[in-house]
């Protein structure tokens, strides 16, 4: 069992969550994944670590209120117990010689953007970051990265906080002014690294993508997070879960990504076990 430390709701549909789990902890690098149960009854969850600390055995979560787990886990307080956190999962980043690096986050993405611009930024490499968000309501964690990152770019889609427009829009003038990029990373939605990468390889610019499809065991034995890069299958989980994003074919991706996705409407609409009957959907 795997009690939550701390709780905070950074908006209205995001919660970040402290869990304690030593042994996660002291393995756990940028870049990486756990998978969480709630109880016996579960499904299993993947969601990137945005943080640890070794010291106090604890890793960081930040998640969207979105599925009928994720609905759950927003309901459960501090001193609380998650019956299963397994981890840490996957790949961690390369940062190997990296001197010049973009991090866009779109949305939620910024909580996986921002330990990833943190290390490179604690690494001394210069780090730009570019967040956007649909408006000024949603945005999150926009201190803890403007002190990660050399410059902080927010974007709201409706410009009620700071420029108007997309995170492709700020990203490809940033390149058309001349920063000289070796490295973009881009997490968020699909649809959103998808078009990062397009702004990107005209300019020569490696792009390294997060992906998270459905994932079930995250060890790469049910094949649930096919994912076809570079004419090759790999497995999101124990290959990635980042890839060159100028080789991932987004619109299969997409495609898989929407193929249960009539189920994961109707198993939202249920009737919750961890708060005594609440409807929650």
């Amino acid at each position: 069992m795997y009690q939550i430390v701390t709780k905070r709701r950074l908006n209205d549909i995001v919660t970040l969550m402290e869990v304690a789990a030593p042994a996660v902890a002291a393995k756990a690098q940028p870049g990486q994944f756990i998978m969480f149960r709630l109880d016996e009854l579960g499904e299993r969850v993947p969601l990137t670590i945005s943080g640890y600390d070794r010291d106090k055995g604890t890793i960081e979560i930040i998640f969207q209120h979105m599925g009928r787990s994720t609905k759950m886990l927003a309901q459960m307080e501090e001193g609380d117990y998650i019956s299963d956190f397994v981890g840490p999962l996957g790949k961690p980043s390369n940062f190997e010689g990296m001197k010049k690096v973009c991090v866009v986050g779109g949305g939620v993405g910024c909580a996986i953007g921002y330990p990833a611009a943190k290390a490179l930024h604690d690494m001394g490499v210069e780090v730009d970051m570019i967040a956007g968000f649909k408006n000024k309501d949603i945005v999150i964690l926009e201190d803890e990265m403007r002190a990660a990152c050399d410059n902080l770019y927010l974007t709201t889609d409706d410009g009620s906080y700071g420029e108007k427009g997309f995170v492709t829009d700020k990203l490809k003038s940033l390149l058309e002014s001349g920063k000289g990029y070796d490295t973009v990373f881009a997490i968020g939605p699909v649809i959103m690294m998808k078009f990062v990468s397009a702004v990107t390889k005209p300019f020569g610019v490696h792009t390294v993508v997060s992906l998270n499809p459905i994932m079930i065991d995250g060890t790469g034995m049910c094949g649930g997070c096919r994912v076809t890069v570079g004419g090759e299958t790999k497995f999101a989980c124990v290959d990635g879960p980042e890839f060159d994003g100028h080789k991932v074919d987004f619109d299969e991706l997409m495609k898989r990504n929407a193929f249960y996705k009539e189920q994961e409407q109707k198993a939202g609409e249920h009737i919750c076990r961890l708060t005594g009957g609440v409807r929650v959907g």
